[in-house]
């Protein structure tokens, strides 16, 4: 993750909740908010819900995978939190990559193209 940070306190996780641009798929959940920081911030949530710690570390993984590999297409200044709902766990990186392309497009975030 060259030009991304991890948000990693929960107020911010929470403002995200609460005023963010929201975007649901079958797979993942997207809270997309403007900053004014020259970087994104991206936060990955996966809940006990959809397993144990193993199956949990393992969705996290693909999911930070595939925005890395759309990370250099995308604009600076955002913060991003990713929700793992869950039909994630049984995606592969691909599939999670065209669903997050996806919710990307439905807030209105440029994506440019490879």
């Amino acid at each position: 993750m060259k030009k991304t940070l991890s948000i990693t306190r929960n107020t911010l996780f929470r403002r995200l909740y609460a005023k963010g641009k929201t975007a649901v798929c079958h797979d993942l959940a997207l809270y997309v908010q403007k900053s004014n920081a020259p970087v994104n911030r991206l936060g990955i949530t996966v809940s006990k819900k959809l397993g144990k710690a193993v199956i949990r570390n393992r969705t996290r993984r693909r999911i930070k995978e595939a925005y890395r590999s759309i990370e250099e297409r995308l604009p600076s200044g955002y913060n991003i939190v990713i929700v793992a709902r869950i039909c994630a766990v049984n995606k592969k990186m691909p599939e999670l990559r065209s669903s997050l392309l996806k919710l990307l497009k439905k807030t209105d975030i440029k994506v440019s193209e490879e």
